[in-house]
């Protein structure tokens, strides 16, 4: 029995709990479900597809080929030539093209030069760049800057989060200020309209004059007013928020009513160490891309560089009629082979333009980037400044409100035994309303200065 019951004060207890997060919607859970599931959080993960696919096609550039041609005349009869011809190409990191190459080839006309045993002949070797080509090329290159744009993807993916961290945050905590705003002014107007109604019963026993029903029917008229304004500002906050929640199936959400945030005054954890934060302006997703575009631009001035020296291919392939006969010979004794190709231009012109104009790029680049540093070390002080003087403020203003619900209390005594008026009264309500409410978008502020001041330092979403 006492284990039943144990369960059933659990079930309760657990009821309970889903009822309550299902009335309240944390900051936590919402910030969680942004981040899995909003387009731009998906977008930035695909983002990184575009990395792995360029790398993809840049190893494209070392696949082996395979490569065959058939070339066959007859005419009158005769067979003027038959060529055939198949082989394997192998490109390697080294800049060094292996090569095998079966040809057979007969017929009345065949050039002399590609005359073959009947059974064809095979060929294995290499061509080796030994000036242009030789400590980096085209292919090589390619491949390594698309490495380098790979890693360019993460960056991009953590400042797409960056900005969407920051976007929802104020969205959230906006929402949350203009409901706790909704319900003091609610608060208000029903104050308002107990003190009318309360004014009127005394004037109808003479106790007040006139007047003062028209003061109090005014202040339920301007609260009113004043609710009626709060109430699109909530809905507006709502119809925001409800531009990043998204379910999993990619398709949007609205919310529904009964749901609310929790307290924008609730406290939360905001630590924050600024030394670590201003460390960290260094490795910011925005300096990291342009560092990533700087070694992009170092590997275009590398090839650039090899450009000016001249073409200097050596091919060199092994003759042999079987496969087993590769090591009867050695190199250049017989059965081989190979040929020299040099050629460069004259003035380089192309060549030299090409490497000023690479190194223009980095030079602006450089600069460029110096620039985006001090930027963001001067944002994220201003950020720094902004959220501690946020945090100030929220304590001035915690201290006035009290202050100001004192002098409300002090003046509705002073009212009861006939020394205030219903004006005084509610002109104290008035500014300890006015008060609660800037407290509250002070408090609002302060929330989503904290998630900028990450943002200027470069962080965002936990990972």
């Amino acid at each position: 029995m006492r284990y039943l019951k144990g369960l059933c004060f659990g079930l309760l207890l657990l009821l309970t709990q889903v009822t309550l997060a299902q009335e309240t919607l944390s900051f936590d859970q919402y910030i969680e479900w942004v981040r899995f599931y909003h387009p731009v959080a998906r977008q930035a993960d695909i983002n990184l597809r575009f990395g792995e696919q360029e790398l993809r096609m840049a190893r494209g550039g070392f696949d082996p080929k395979l490569f065959g041609n058939y070339d066959n005349k007859q005419f009158n009869g005769t067979e003027y030539y038959d060529k055939r011809e198949g082989g394997i190409s192998v490109p390697t990191m080294a800049g060094v093209e292996l090569k095998g190459v079966f040809e057979q080839n007969r017929g009345t006309f065949l050039n002399a030069e590609r005359t073959v045993p009947s059974n064809g002949l095979i060929a294995a070797g290499a061509s080796v760049n030994l000036g242009q080509g030789l400590l980096i090329d085209q292919r090589r290159a390619t491949l390594r800057q698309a490495e380098i744009y790979k890693d360019l993807t993460q960056s991009e993916r953590q400042l797409f989060l960056n900005d969407l961290y920051v976007d929802a945050t104020s969205a959230y905590w906006f929402w949350s200020a203009s409901y706790q705003n909704l319900k003091i002014l609610e608060e208000s107007v029903e104050l308002a309209q107990i003190r009318f109604e309360a004014v009127k019963e005394s004037f109808v026993q003479g106790d007040l004059p006139a007047i003062d029903t028209v003061e109090a029917y005014t202040q339920v008229m301007n609260r009113i007013y004043r609710f009626q304004s709060a109430q699109i500002d909530f809905v507006d906050a709502s119809q925001s928020l409800s531009t990043f929640l998204w379910d999993e199936e990619g398709q949007p959400l609205n919310l529904i009513e009964g749901i609310f945030p929790q307290d924008v005054l609730a406290p939360l954890e905001l630590d924050y160490d600024q030394a670590a934060l201003r460390g960290l302006v260094a490795n910011h997703p925005v300096i990291r891309i342009t560092d990533f575009e700087l070694a992009s631009l170092d590997i275009e001035r590398r090839w650039k560089a090899e450009q000016l020296k001249p073409v200097v291919k050596v091919n060199y392939n092994f003759l042999t009629e079987t496969v087993g006969q590769f090591n009867e010979a050695p190199f250049f004794e017989n059965n081989y082979k190979w040929g020299v190709t040099i050629m460069t231009p004259i003035f380089l012109r192309k060549e030299r333009g090409g490497l000023g104009l690479t190194k223009a790029k980095i030079d602006f680049k450089q600069n460029d980037r110096d620039l985006k540093f001090l930027q963001l070390q001067a944002k994220l002080e201003a950020e720094i400044n902004n959220f501690r003087t946020l945090g100030d403020q929220l304590g001035v203003f915690n201290a006035n409100i009290v202050g100001l619900e004192s002098l409300l209390e002090g003046e509705q005594i002073r009212f009861q035994i006939g020394e205030s008026s219903l004006f005084l009264i509610n002109a104290r309500e008035v500014s300890v309303l006015d008060g609660r409410l800037i407290l509250n978008d002070l408090a609002a502020k302060r929330k989503i200065a904290y998630a900028k001041m990450l943002n200027a330092a470069g962080i965002g979403f936990d990972e």
